[in-house]
């Protein structure tokens, strides 16, 4: 468990004296009292700024993680299956239904721009200048929905009760969130300290105009369409690299910190790599539950994975691609340290022999990891249970079934990045306090590197090998000669941001996302459909807003 600290800026506080007043609105779906203290006013606005923190804690992780080459979502004979929910990512087959539990994050993110728009409401509307970081985060969201499920609704206002509002097409709301951001840019918080750590301040808006920019052709053109053409002409590369010099020359942030250090469970905002983040306590702040379902399926054990036994369970069904862990060959990178598994040097090997890892540093110890008595072998490659002589024969299928016994629970390697306290594990219900990045310096760098390879201009001195030696440098990789190509800046990334929810995107924007990984090309034989590139609305959210359809393809 963290120490947490309150801190009120001076933005903050100046909200005390603005007043609502001549506002024509309906009360039954409005505030009309503004709140009278520090305290209440901070705690409106946390509604604001921490909406997402319960679906990027989990429910989010788990469906676009698995969406990706990063994991294959297991289960163990009918362990961990729950409909298919999780494999249905993994194949490219999101169901509507049985995957409600991860598509409802359209929910929390509706949800997030609803309490924004009320405290833009109750403290005085969109002209006052204190409530910028609220509209910077109602864009937030709003990218976010835009993001996975294309046409979106623009709320910039609070629904009354009969009110029924349309998706807008994707590439209008592309173009509304990069106006609202522009708008309010310069009212954010400048400064970056406790006070403003996980909240929007303007280098936070300089980073989602960044991330907005380079994806620009992925969000104003059909992205559905098999016509798509991940290398067409993007107009807005220079302003992306114009939003990440603004950031680099700000000086609030540098690639100072270790590597793996900087995702432990005592990470803050004393990490000058990350410009944007969610905020987590094992105790105050709960949500996050990577190590869960990460951590292999019975490394809670007496001679555990983690060093000290957990009293609580571990799933252990969301298991690296072995295509993905191929990335991790570049010997004496420090991220090769975030995955349990043979990597660097070692790549080639198909086995992992797995020792505990200490608990107060996240580094493996010379202890093996036991089971029953039984030393701990992870393998790379993942094998479906198939069992042709049983009765009925057992057969592969979309279940993506290991089985449910030592063999099972040990396909595949594992990652560590989010490294949990033991203690908060046992003591909270498996809960971390482990922040988790949204954005941060090393995504900007290598932003400002791909826009300039894919033909933007070049500015204060910067290459793209220049720029991609920074990453590499400070993780004590390889440097490279020459400016890297496309490709290398994808792997780049896949190795950067393991868990951190842009491989997906990355994907994507690259023209990669239907390479053939994991098991969806075996069990899904539309899994090439571009449509996949969006996710369908759950039920739930269509009946909800009965005027409208589900995306094509689903």
């Amino acid at each position: 468990m963290k120490t947490k600290h309150i801190f009120f800026s001076g933005a903050l506080l100046a909200l005390t004296s603005v007043g609502c007043t001549d506002l024509d609105v309906d009360i039954k779906s409005q505030y009309t009292e503004l709140p009278d203290s520090e305290i209440a006013i901070e705690a409106t606005m946390n509604n604001a700024f921490y909406a997402f923190r319960a679906a990027i804690g989990r429910r989010y992780d788990e469906g676009v993680s698995c969406n990706s080459d990063e994991y294959t979502a297991v289960s163990f004979d009918s362990d961990y299956l729950n409909g298919r929910d999780m494999a249905n990512f993994s194949l490219h087959m999101i169901d509507p239904t049985n995957s409600a539990n991860q598509l409802n994050v359209y929910n929390d993110l509706q949800t997030g721009i609803t309490n924004c728009n009320r405290v833009i409401f109750d403290l005085g509307g969109e002209d006052v200048p204190e409530v910028a970081p609220v509209r910077a985060a109602r864009a937030f969201y709003t990218f976010m929905m835009m993001e996975h499920w294309g046409d979106t609704p623009i709320l910039d206002h609070l629904l009354a009760d009969d009110e029924r509002i349309d998706r807008s097409p994707r590439a209008d709301v592309a173009r509304w969130i990069e106006s609202e951001l522009l708008a309010v840019r310069d009212n954010c918080y400048e400064n970056v300290d406790a006070s403003t750590y996980g909240k929007p301040t303007r280098w936070m808006v300089d980073a989602l105009l960044a991330k907005l920019y380079i994806n620009w052709n992925v969000y104003t053109q059909d992205v559905t369409s098999s016509s798509w053409d991940p290398n067409a002409t993007n107009e807005k590369l220079n302003d992306c690299i114009a939003a990440c010099d603004r950031i680099i020359a700000s000086g609030y942030f540098d690639l100072s910190d270790d590597y793996k250090t900087k995702f432990m469970y005592n990470n803050g905002y004393q990490i000058k790599d990350f410009i944007y983040v969610m905020p987590f306590d094992a105790s105050t702040a709960q949500g996050m539950t990577y190590a869960r379902f990460r951590t292999w399926r019975r490394g809670q054990s007496e001679n555990g994975f983690y060093s000290i036994p957990l009293t609580n369970s571990l799933g252990g069904n969301m298991t690296l691609t072995p295509e993905f862990v191929e990335l991790f060959n570049l010997p004496g990178d420090r991220r090769n340290d975030v995955i349990a598994g043979n990597v660097g040097e070692n790549i080639d090997m198909e086995t992992f022999d797995v020792y505990q890892y200490n608990n107060a540093t996240g580094e493996p110890t010379d202890v093996r990891n036991t089971y029953g008595g039984v030393d701990v072998t992870f393998t790379k490659s993942i094998t479906l249970k198939s069992d042709p002589t049983a009765d009925p024969p057992i057969v592969p299928d979309g279940d993506l079934n290991v089985g449910n016994d030592m063999t099972g629970w040990t396909q595949g390697y594992r990652s560590i990045k989010f490294f949990p306290n033991a203690t908060d594990y046992n003591t909270y219900s498996r809960n971390q306090s482990n922040d988790v990045p949204v954005f941060r310096y090393a995504d900007v760098l290598l932003m400002k590197c791909e826009a300039i390879v894919r033909g933007g201009t070049a500015t204060n001195g910067d290459t793209p090998m220049s720029l991609f030696n920074q990453i590499r440098a400070y993780v004590n990789a390889p440097q490279i000669v020459g400016d890297p190509s496309l490709q290398d800046i994808l792997d780049e990334r896949g190795r950067e941001f393991l868990d951190e929810h842009w491989r997906r995107n990355d994907l994507i924007r690259f023209g990669d996302f239907e390479r053939d990984w994991g098991f969806k090309n075996d069990f899904n034989p539309n899994a090439n459909d571009p449509r996949y590139r969006l996710w369908p609305l759950s039920l739930d959210v269509l009946n909800a807003n009965t005027n409208w359809e589900q995306n094509a393809g689903y």
